[in-house]
């Protein structure tokens, strides 16, 4: 049986393993949340700011405060279009950072909101991406409280970027992390992958491609809270959100923390038909395409059932066990098809689909 020590030293190994850096100039694949980011992100910013003492890289930074612990996260959003089927820029930027904390154990309060706006933009759509962004927070239950405006000559920006950053207050009683997986723990998911992704490829319209295809954008705190009332709160081992890089670059940033490895099964993750059509004919694996309306959870292996019905009762009614935490293959992630085959799946190396999110 696997102690906490042993697992905090081999996250502490994990980390001891940096990813090398060897670009001179800035590429779309430093973005795509796959090994250049990691490198890029390991390389000058941590290098530069450093990282939280005995604390493993998350979605959101933990901070104690007197009588209370906080989350706090900060994104940016590029996306373009700026209106797709299902969500627009200012939904995506209330729903991801509201994710981002929520993944991160905690109950999202306060957003703040930045806007570079381009010259030339049409002041109708600056007013409905203001009130996506309005109509997105009320249904995640939180507050846009402050913000900030700047303007940009013509050509400069891309009509509007937004970079939202969040709070939320986290119980005592949650403990997420790389040293709370245990071998034999399930991980879950909330819902249907891939869906966020392909709406915006084809959006674009670009390609010859047609499929009523909607964004998943959606809050997820919701279901989180749903899960923690149904089992006991350290049953719950690690969360995260699957957005660039998608479900099998998450998957890889997990078994790489823990050393263990992570067993997906291919059989019971969903994907909508009309999704994996348009994956199939842009030859680019679903594992891999971004989300931004659901969750991955590690629980243990006696809470899985409870937290998987809990979840559904709550709204996320394709919930899932997709697979459970192995001893071997430690660091790597595997994938079982439904004829009993398994392949390795890596992390994702360049961005198939650059400026989703």
């Amino acid at each position: 049986m696997r102690t906490e020590e042993d697992a905090l030293n081999q996250i502490e190994r994990a980390r001891g393993r940096k990813p090398k850096l060897t670009d001179d100039q800035v590429t779309m694949a430093h973005g795509s949340g796959g090994k250049a980011a990691a490198a890029l992100i390991q390389a000058v910013f941590i290098e530069a700011f450093g990282a939280p003492d005995g604390e493993e890289l998350r979605d959101a930074a933990i901070l104690d405060l007197p009588g209370t612990r906080i989350a706090y996260t900060t994104d940016s959003y590029v996306v373009q279009p700026i209106r797709f089927p299902g969500a627009s820029i200012g939904e995506l930027a209330v729903n991801g950072t509201v994710n981002d904390l929520a993944v991160s154990g905690a109950r999202p309060a306060w957003l703040s909101a930045g806007f570079i706006l381009e010259e030339g933009l049409a002041m109708d759509e600056l007013r409905a991406i203001a009130a996506d962004m309005r109509q997105a927070a009320d249904a995640a239950g939180v507050r846009i409280v402050t913000g900030d405006t700047k303007v940009v000559p013509r050509g400069a920006a891309d009509q509007v970027f937004i970079t939202t950053s969040g709070i939320g207050v986290i119980p005592e009683e949650r403990r997420l992390g790389g040293a709370q997986v245990r071998q034999g723990d399930r991980v879950l998911i909330s819902g249907p992958i891939a869906a966020h992704g392909m709406a915006v490829m084809i959006a674009r319209g670009n390609l010859a491609i047609s499929a009523p295809i909607e964004s998943d954008s959606a809050p997820v705190n919701h279901w989180v809270e749903a899960m923690y009332a149904a089992v006991e709160p350290e049953a719950v081992r690690w969360m995260r959100d699957p957005t660039r890089g998608g479900l099998g670059t998450v998957a890889n940033e997990l078994a790489r923390d823990t050393e263990l490895g992570v067993l997906l099964d291919e059989e019971a993750i969903a994907v909508a038909p009309e999704v994996r059509g348009a994956c199939d004919m842009l030859g680019i694996d679903p594992l891999y395409v971004a989300n931004e309306g659901c969750f991955i959870a590690v629980v243990a292996a006696d809470a899985a059932d409870a937290a998987v019905a809990a979840m559904r009762a709550a709204g996320a009614d394709q919930a899932s066990v997709i697979g459970e935490i192995i001893a071997d293959l430690p660091g790597m992630v595997a994938v079982r098809n439904g004829f009993g085959g398994t392949r390795l799946m890596d992390m994702l190396v360049t961005d198939p689909l650059p400026r989703i999110c």
